[in-house]
């Protein structure tokens, strides 16, 4: 089989084949793709396995080309997966049918992102922006920076939220990913992309693993870590007031 496309959606990869079918990859929180050529050896998140010989104990699944080259499948945790499902029926997934639609598809306005949220109006509203059905693709780190942005505590209920301050959110959601985009990503312990380079979004974070340092609005302030819903979060407690 030849690889015709490599797509996305959300948090999920699809390598697609001439033969109707495709893999379909999910790397959840420990899950790495390496590719191991004649004159390359790179891969994706974290990169530990970089330093050894593969196949090795956290190998999952190994492909291997034509020309020499594999491909790895590397997960420690077990929690990511892959599937070799034909390509005309990976819409019908359970996942793929839940997922709200692309933050940066230029199709998706703010109406469609407050009209998916208002469906948590009793939830805290960093939870419900982590909610795949909302919004997808969204992870900590741009939550984190997203809710700063946009002047909004991650405890607030969504109730409590106005169609202003949600509009606002999304665009600064917008912006943040499109930068870490034109950054690389974020290589928050070791992460790197396919060729091996680490991502530099962090460098330009105003919260996610800033605690104890200054807000970048109010230098007298320091960022603040708690925790929201049992995720690690970072906020300004000066520029994110919880409403009630």
């Amino acid at each position: 089989a030849h690889v015709t496309a490599v797509r996305r959606r959300a948090k999920v990869l699809m390598i697609d084949l001439d033969t109707r079918y495709s893999l379909v990859i999910h790397l959840k929180m420990t899950g790495q793709l390496i590719f191991r050529g004649a004159n390359s050896f790179a891969g994706g998140h974290p990169n530990d396995s970089l330093i050894g010989e593969l196949p090795d104990r956290s190998t999952r699944v190994q492909i291997d080309f034509a020309d020499g080259s594999h491909l790895f499948f590397n997960d420690q945790r077990k929690f990511g997966w892959m599937k070799l499902m034909p390509t005309d029926e990976i819409e019908n997934l359970p996942f793929m049918q839940k997922v709200g639609p692309e933050p940066l598809d230029k199709k998706t306005e703010a109406g469609d992102f407050i009209k998916r949220i208002r469906r948590r109006q009793n939830s805290m509203i960093k939870p419900a922006f982590l909610d795949q059905s909302v919004i997808a693709g969204v992870g900590n780190i741009y939550a984190d920076e997203a809710l700063w942005a946009a002047k909004i505590h991650p405890q607030t209920r969504v109730r409590n939220v106005s169609d202003d301050q949600l509009e606002d959110l999304f665009n600064e959601l917008r912006q943040i990913l499109q930068l870490s985009i034109d950054q690389g990503g974020s290589t928050d312990k070791n992460y790197v992309d396919a060729e091996g380079r680490k991502g530099n979004y962090l460098s330009f974070a105003h919260v996610f693993r800033r605690e104890g340092q200054p807000c970048h609005r109010h230098p007298d302030q320091e960022i603040v870590k708690m925790k929201v819903s049992g995720r690690g979060t970072h906020i300004c407690p000066v520029c994110q007031v919880e409403a009630k």
